[in-house]
């Protein structure tokens, strides 16, 4: 196991709503200064007119003691860093800001993805570019509005060992903000990707009109998906009946404050994907990585395949959903 750094100062790098909802949580906590680091000076500006960020998180008023920056001199000496920019942005984020962050600091991936190339797992992808190991993730399910308003809310960490996970946990839990640690990143990452595919295929339930008993059938034969992904990708196939993989995938798949549901939503109603970019949504991108990496080990993902299929314009909403109905019966 490799050394533990001193927590004296952490940085969350990414002025989105997740990564300005982390800092306000992390800086409710008052344990250790918190910096927001972000890319625009105009936001920098906004936050010390009004203490908000309201680009990212309108009306919502930020921990006074909350530093907003976006000079990346700010990582230097940091003992934990948060990387909460979207999933596709992270090799670019560390390869722009390893210079900056120390040997010792804690990295932790607070995006719920695989790199679209191959799909590797982003802990692999940042924890190459910035030649460490001490990579962690932070899944579940929280939304970032309701973090950011102080609302309870339950998530897990996951690093290469339980006492680095433990200790993450410590540090940036808070009184309304609770952190589990785990030692299982690949479960915990894969779960966060896969339930976003998930809830794309839930949202277009409901867009089609068939119903909740339909949903949770989705949900559920969904969740063995996500099992048999994470066990065949050397995860624990338990993990993802946790706060990563059906604590997010309930959150995700029923709340409307849910990107992946409602552009499922938008094509349900729709029938097909024509039209409906999926540009923002990281459930889109996931699943044909998903679906290409579930083919190449032989792995039975038919909801995911069918979600992938409607996305890339191979197949519309009622064939996929024939498809799906017509498979042959097996045991559950």
């Amino acid at each position: 196991m490799t050394e533990i750094a001193q927590t004296d100062r952490i940085v969350v790098v990414g002025s989105g709503a997740f990564g300005t909802a982390l800092a306000a949580a992390a800086a409710a906590s008052g344990k250790v200064p918190v910096t927001l680091l972000a890319r625009r000076e105009s936001i920098v500006e906004d936050f010390k007119q009004t203490g908000r960020n309201d680009s990212a998180l309108p009306g919502i008023d930020l921990p006074g003691i909350l530093t907003v920056t976006d000079d990346p001199t700010v990582l230097e000496g940091a003992g934990i860093v948060l990387f909460a920019m979207p999933s596709q942005a992270q090799r670019e984020a560390g390869i722009s800001l390893r210079s900056f962050i120390g040997k010792g600091a804690d990295v932790v991936i607070c995006a719920k993805g695989m790199e679209r190339a191959g799909g590797r797992l982003l802990t692999d992808v940042v924890g190459e570019e910035l030649h460490q190991q001490n990579v962690a993730v932070l899944s579940g399910p929280g939304f970032a509005a309701d973090i950011a308003k102080g609302l309870p809310t339950a998530m897990v960490i996951a690093a290469g060992d339980m006492e680095r996970a433990a200790r993450l946990a410590e540090a940036l839990s808070g009184a309304t903000f609770r952190l589990y640690p785990s030692a299982d990143r690949i479960g915990v990452q894969l779960g966060g990707a896969l339930k976003n595919v998930l809830a794309i295929a839930c949202g277009i339930v409901e867009g089609a009109g068939l119903g909740d008993s339909a949903r949770a059938a989705l949900i559920s034969r969904g969740l063995a998906e996500m099992s048999r992904f994470v066990a065949a990708r050397g995860g624990a196939a338990d993990t993802v009946r946790g706060l990563s993989g059906l604590g997010d995938l309930v959150l995700t798949a029923t709340s409307h404050q849910s990107r992946n549901l409602r552009y499922g939503i938008a094509l349900g109603r729709s029938g097909s994907a024509r039209g409906h970019s999926g540009e923002l949504v990281e459930g889109a991108f996931a699943a044909t990585v998903a679906a290409d990496v579930a083919r190449t080990l032989e792995i039975d993902m038919p909801i995911t395949e069918a979600v992938a299929a409607i996305i890339d314009g191979k197949m519309d909403v009622r064939t996929a959903l024939e498809q799906l109905m017509s498979r042959p019966i097996t045991q559950e």
